[in-house]
C-alpha cells in the first residue's frame, strides 16, 4: 500500500508559477514510475507529466516547456514545477503511482487574476 499526498496548490495568477509536492508513504517508492495528471470542472482526468524510477520523464505535448516533473528518492517526494501558468491550467492535480491504482486526494490550482 501507497498513500500519496499533494500539496502546493493555490491560486496564482495568469504568468505566475507553482510548485506541486507529492509524498509518498512506504519503502516502494523509488521503484515505482510516478505521474502527474489533472481534472479541469467537465473535463477528463489528463495526464501531465511522468517520471521513471531512473528519472526519464514524458510530458503532455502541450505542456512541454512549462511544466518540469522531478523527484527526490531519499525524500518520496514527486514534484511538479510549473510556469507562465494559464486560465486553462486551472484543475485538480493528482499524483499517482504509474502502473498501479494508487492516487493522492488532489491539490487545486486555480490560475486567475
Amino acid at each position: 500500500q501507497v498513500h500519496l499526498v499533494e500539496s502546493g496548490g493555490g491560486l496564482v495568477q495568469p504568468g505566475g508559477s507553482l510548485r506541486l509536492s507529492c509524498a509518498a508513504s512506504g519503502s516502494i517508492f523509488r521503484f515505482y514510475a510516478m505521474g502527474w495528471y489533472r481534472q479541469a470542472p467537465g473535463k477528463q482526468r489528463e495526464l501531465v507529466a511522468t517520471i521513471t524510477s531512473g528519472g526519464s520523464t514524458n510530458y503532455a505535448d502541450s505542456l512541454k516547456g512549462r511544466f518540469t516533473i522531478s523527484r527526490d528518492n531519499a525524500k518520496k517526494t514527486v514534484y511538479l514545477q510549473m510556469n507562465t501558468l494559464k486560465p486553462e491550467d486551472t484543475a485538480v492535480y493528482y499524483c499517482h503511482v504509474e502502473g498501479r491504482s494508487f492516487w493522492g486526494q488532489g491539490t487545486q490550482v486555480t490560475v486567475s487574476s
